[in-house]
């Protein structure tokens, strides 16, 4: 089976713990080599965060379960990358 290299995922989360936490958390799952963490949005209760992790086989069971115990929940995984070799995306003719 081809390792997921890239996942890009829209989580939702309590103020705390902080961003920073969450993203250490699970930078530290093995088979993760990077997290960047983007705020995208804040209400009153919680926070929307873009979570782009990377590394050399992400285990998406192993992220989404760290990221439930934090509190948080994915709405979505709104990208994947998976293979030998990291894609970079293209304009195409559809764009």
């Amino acid at each position: 089976m081809a390792r997921t290299r890239r996942l890009v995922i829209d989580l939702l989360k309590p103020h705390e713990p902080r961003t920073l936490t969450v993203a250490e958390e699970v930078a530290d799952l093995a088979g993760v080599d990077g997290v960047n963490a983007v705020l995208v949005e804040v209400d009153e209760e919680v926070e929307n965060v873009k979570l782009t992790v990377e590394g050399e086989d992400v285990d998406f069971t192993r992220i989404e379960a760290t990221l439930e115990t934090l509190g948080g929940t994915i709405h979505s995984v709104d990208m994947v990358a998976c293979g030998e070799r990291l894609i970079e995306e293209r304009e195409t003719p559809q764009d």
